[in-house]
C-alpha cells in the first residue's frame, strides 16, 4: 500500500480544529500548556477574517494535519523590506521524518519570496538539540549578533488592573 502524498496549504476553516490541537502539543512540547488560551474561535477570527493577524501552513497527508508553521509578517524594517517570522513550527510525532517539516519550511520559503520578504526569523527553545540540527539542515544559521530578549508587562487579562497613558 502506498503512503498518501504529502502536501502543504494555508490553513482553512475544516482545519482549525487540527491547528488548535498541534498548536497545544507544541505547547505540551515547549511546557506552557498551563498558560495556552488559544480556542478555535480565536483561529478563526484573527486568522482567518478580513485582516489576518498570522497565517498558518498545513502540512496534510492523506487528509489529516500533521504539522503547522504559523506566521506572521513585519511589514518593513531597516531595509524597508518585509520580515516573515516563523511564531511556532510542529510536526505531530507520528509524522515526524516524513518530511513535513522540511515541506513547511519550503512553504514558507516560498511565501516569503512571494511576498518581497528576504529573511524568515524565529526562536528555538535553546534546549531543543533536535530542531537546531532541523533547522541547520534546511540551510538557517544561528544568529550570532542577536540574542532574545522578553519583557512581560502585565495585563488586564492578567486579572489585575492596569493603568494606560
Amino acid at each position: 500500500m502506498h503512503a498518501s502524498p504529502l502536501s502543504v496549504r494555508p490553513f482553512q476553516r475544516q482545519d482549525v480544529a487540527d491547528v488548535l490541537r498541534l498548536m497545544r502539543d507544541l505547547a505540551v512540547f515547549e511546557g506552557y500548556i498551563d498558560a495556552f488560551r488559544v480556542t478555535e474561535r480565536d483561529l478563526i477570527e484573527h486568522g482567518l477574517g478580513d485582516s489576518p493577524r498570522f497565517g498558518v501552513l498545513v502540512a496534510d497527508i492523506g487528509g489529516r494535519a500533521v504539522g503547522i508553521a504559523v506566521h506572521y509578517v513585519i511589514p518593513w524594517t531597516y531595509d524597508l523590506k518585509p520580515t516573515l517570522v516563523l511564531k511556532e513550527l510542529f510536526v505531530d510525532e507520528t509524522a515526524r521524518s516524513l518530511g513535513a517539516g522540511a515541506a513547511l519550511i519550503d512553504a514558507l520559503k516560498r511565501h516569503a519570496a512571494a511576498i518581497g520578504a528576504p529573511r524568515i526569523e524565529w526562536s528555538v527553545l535553546a534546549s531543543n538539540d533536535a530542531a537546531k540540527r532541523f533547522y541547520r539542515r534546511q540551510g538557517a544559521k544561528l544568529d550570532a549578533i542577536w540574542e532574545p530578549w522578553t519583557l512581560l508587562i502585565q495585563t488586564e487579562d492578567d486579572g489585575k488592573e492596569v493603568s494606560g497613558i
